[in-house]
């Protein structure tokens, strides 16, 4: 892979950073990925990220809050998953407890349920405890919580 080799100045990296973060939220650590590869020194990169705070296109908060919701939303995760994937874009833990709040326990719930029913459906296995741990594994590997998942299978396969 051939790297752009072109240099930027703090104000052409500042207006294509804006772009990045413009286009959606974008968490801390990916905007300074984003400047390492344009080669950007330090003290221009600590620069550019004041920048982007001051004026509201850099906003941890705002990020993971639209990341939860797009993650259990869209992909149904659970909140052990989403917590693990936000620690790995460097997201604080008051962050991330505030990102989190974006979920509703009712709909959370009904969300590990739901996937449950389905996912229960198009379990293949005669035997039952196979089937349960399937059903369980399955959930678990979405991030959702232990105790969650047992109560919730123990009533779906009764």
């Amino acid at each position: 892979m051939k790297h752009d080799q072109k240099s930027y100045t703090v104000e052409e990296a500042l207006q294509k950073l804006m772009h990045f973060c413009a286009y959606r939220d974008r968490s801390q650590k990916e905007v300074e990925d984003k400047l390492n590869g344009m080669r950007m020194i330090p003290e221009a990169k600590e620069k550019i990220i004041i920048s982007l705070m001051q004026d509201g296109f850099l906003n941890e908060e705002r990020f993971a809050r639209s990341f939860v919701r797009g993650k259990f939303r869209i992909k149904k995760w659970g909140r052990i998953k989403i917590t693990q994937e936000l620690k790995k874009r460097e997201i604080s833990r008051p962050v991330i407890k505030l990102g989190l709040s974006e979920i509703n326990e009712t709909e959370y719930r009904n969300t590990l349920y739901d996937l449950a029913e389905k996912k229960s459906e198009k379990i293949n296995e005669s035997n039952p405890f196979k089937k349960k741990k399937k059903l369980a594994d399955h959930l678990l590997r979405k991030g959702y919580e232990t105790s969650l998942v047992f109560d919730c299978v123990n009533e779906i396969t009764g």
